[in-house]
């Protein structure tokens, strides 16, 4: 990196246990790898410098040493689980909402780029329902006020999509999602035609979850209060088995992890805020709360998404998240090894 030395960058680089062992980094392989990861932070950087004019979530000091401690060898790790593979590599990108799960899609497509891989990013939010199709799911249930939680996804839509990537149809036409139109309410915009895709990174803030017993709802955590929340969280738990066969599509799943949930809320307080700023309309703080706690209510991030961190062998790689937006600890499940034995 160009502002340590080799040696440093070595001394570094085998300091982090954890993420050593996330990115397969030993003593007797680190010098290689270094000197392959300056080989791709050197290409990569003029890419990513323009990219960073128009996406700084933190200092540009701070990006470049996320992209060097973490995006270039999850680059390297994609590229070689694509080679493994001998298809193009499905890989799920779960975290709640300021995570920067778009940020670090972007950012892996700069370097797979650099890498000869041809990369789509497609988000959840890309497989809603219609706006129409929407209004008449409303309808049979006035509970489902936003679009976002289970149910409100056309999931056959990212099946058709999934399968025909990865039996290796060129090109495929990608469901895009305009989320301004009717209002915010959002629709569906002309589809993207993506010629040869390798890696497909598939993120949203349940991809990857799995139905709990229906007794956890029992004693459920806050905003699941009152009888009429904990029906509406087990219905959304129910709706989460619909999801599975998507799930069964994933090569691989990716974590991002706030070490407490609740930063999600700040975060988008935070987003909003930017907006007004910029002339843009926004939510105030009172509808945010009430935006989130739904959320909270349908999928709790405590019920849903700790078990997968705490189990890691639901997961390939957990990655931590600090309140100011940098990472924390990076390490990896067990998931990996299994996947590449199912091959």
């Amino acid at each position: 990196m160009h502002w340590l030395s080799d040696a440093e960058a070595r001394k570094a680089a085998l300091a982090d246990t954890l993420s050593a062992k996330a990115f397969g980094i030993t003593p007797e392989n680190v010098d290689e790898i270094i000197k392959a990861r300056s080989h791709l932070f050197k290409s990569v950087l003029p890419s990513f410098s323009q990219f960073c004019q128009t996406n700084l979530q933190l200092s540009p000091q701070a990006m470049l040493g996320m992209l060097w401690d973490l995006w270039l060898p999850l680059g390297i790790k994609l590229a070689s689980h694509r080679q493994q593979l001998g298809h193009p590599l499905i890989q799920g990108i779960l975290g709640s909402q300021g995570t920067g799960k778009t940020t670090m899609s972007q950012v892996l497509s700069l370097i797979l780029q650099q890498l000869g891989y041809r990369t789509l990013c497609l988000s959840l939010d890309d497989l809603y329902k219609t706006y129409s199709d929407r209004l008449a799911l409303r309808q049979q249930d006035p509970r489902l006020i936003w679009r976002g939680p289970p149910g409100t996804h056309d999931l056959d839509l990212g099946l058709n999509l999934l399968d025909q990537i990865r039996q290796g149809k060129s090109p495929v036409s990608v469901p895009r999602f305009d989320k301004s139109a009717y209002n915010g309410a959002g629709e569906r915009t002309t589809p993207e035609i993506v010629n040869g895709v390798d890696i497909v990174l598939f993120e949203g803030w349940f991809v990857g979850v799995q139905p709990l017993n229906p007794n956890v709802f029992d004693h459920a955590p806050p905003p699941i209060l009152t009888d009429e929340d904990k029906a509406f969280a087990r219905e959304m738990n129910h709706q989460l088995k619909n999801y599975l066969p998507l799930w069964e599509r994933l090569d691989s799943l990716f974590v991002l992890y706030p070490i407490d949930y609740r930063y999600s809320l700040t975060w988008r307080k935070q987003a909003e805020q930017q907006m007004i700023a910029a002339g843009k309309s926004g939510m105030n703080d009172t509808q945010i709360e009430e935006f989130v706690n739904y959320f909270w209510r349908s999928l709790h991030p405590e019920l849903f998404i700790q078990p997968l961190v705490k189990l890691p062998s639901s997961v390939d790689l957990v990655i931590e998240i600090h309140p100011d937006h940098s990472m924390g600890a990076v390490y990896a499940g067990e998931q990996g090894d299994r996947i590449n034995n199912n091959s």
